[in-house]
């Protein structure tokens, strides 16, 4: 990785996707460049200088002279920040995508990240008259931010899940007003380490497919308003009621629960090479239960306006 020179001509400097160097090496005809994307990762606007003595040509010049990195290939790292079109000029505020946690079962752990329970023993092993497991209290109640990562469909209707609301976090603009079609996010991508976890519906019942996979073992998930309308579907509030996190108009509601993977479901193996251990309460009322856990990332962007948002998960096994 090095950087661009741009004290002159301009250049244009384009490398692959993880996929589409894949379909380019497939050699069969599949490959295609049908997308691309920009971004200004490196720039830092607050250099625009509209006192600079030398007049109003020289107030973007810092911007314009800042190094830019050459294209690179690892998505993990590259493009951050891309940049999009809008055709409405008159817009005075753009829609974010933000983590609900006003209802009971959409909170995260006072830890600050969803646990997800990767097994039968770590999630409720009362039937079998063992008492340390980490998911439940003692009055049998399902712990705040503690997702069910084994027992999917069974029961979880009332289960916690990840819940994200889309619109204008704004008071200056009433909540019954619409929000722009244009800046409306009807899909999202949602990205996961395969090797700790894959992603459901929020009652468990639906097991989604992943589009893709790169090289890093990370899942590509895209859902769609009406084609996954166990996922995706409009915010039809339009009043600040408790259950609201977006304060203006509003657009669209992404819901979705998080399954253990296999390996951690019945090795330790991933938790001794990437994790480590901490206690948990159990469900004998003071008492605690040392665990292991691996923390991680579940990234969820916006195909509209290219917002994203890290959620903070921790897989746990007792």
């Amino acid at each position: 990785m090095g950087f661009l020179d741009n004290s002159g001509d301009i250049i244009l400097d384009v490398v692959l996707t993880d996929l589409g160097r894949q379909l380019l090496a497939k050699g069969d005809g599949s490959f295609n460049v049908a997308k691309f994307a920009l971004a200004d990762d490196e720039i830092d606007y607050s250099l625009y200088d509209s006192n600079n003595a030398s007049g109003s040509s020289y107030y973007d010049l810092s911007i314009l002279q800042t190094p830019v990195l050459e294209a690179f290939t690892d998505n993990a790292a590259s493009m951050k920040n891309k940049l999009l079109t809008i055709e409405n000029q008159n817009l005075l505020f753009l829609p974010i995508a933000k983590l609900n946690q006003a209802l009971a079962t959409t909170k995260m752990h006072p830890s600050g990240a969803f646990f997800v329970a990767v097994d039968r023993n770590t999630e409720d092993n009362s039937s079998n008259s063992l008492t340390s497991s980490v998911a439940f209290d003692s009055e049998g109640l399902l712990r705040t931010g503690l997702i069910l990562g084994e027992s999917l469909g069974a029961g979880r209707e009332s289960s916690n899940y990840i819940r994200i609301d889309q619109g204008l976090n704004n008071t200056q603009v009433s909540p019954r007003q619409n929000l722009d079609p244009d800046l409306i996010e009807s899909e999202y991508m949602i990205q996961i380490d395969n090797r700790l976890g894959s992603i459901v519906s929020r009652d468990g019942m639906i097991r989604a497919t992943p589009d893709s996979i790169d090289d890093d073992n990370i899942d590509y998930y895209s859902f769609s308003q009406g084609t996954d309308s166990g996922f995706v579907f409009v915010n039809t509030s339009t009043e600040n009621s408790v259950d609201q996190v977006i304060a203006g108009p509003r657009g669209s509601i992404l819901e979705f629960s998080i399954g253990a993977s296999l390996e951690l479901n019945t090795s330790t193996y991933l938790f001794t090479q990437l994790g480590s251990t901490s206690t948990l309460p159990n469900q004998t009322s003071g008492n605690t239960t040392t665990t292991k856990f691996i923390d991680t990332i579940v990234k969820v962007t916006g195909m509209t306006t290219g917002y994203s948002i890290d959620v903070p998960i921790r897989f746990v096994k007792i």
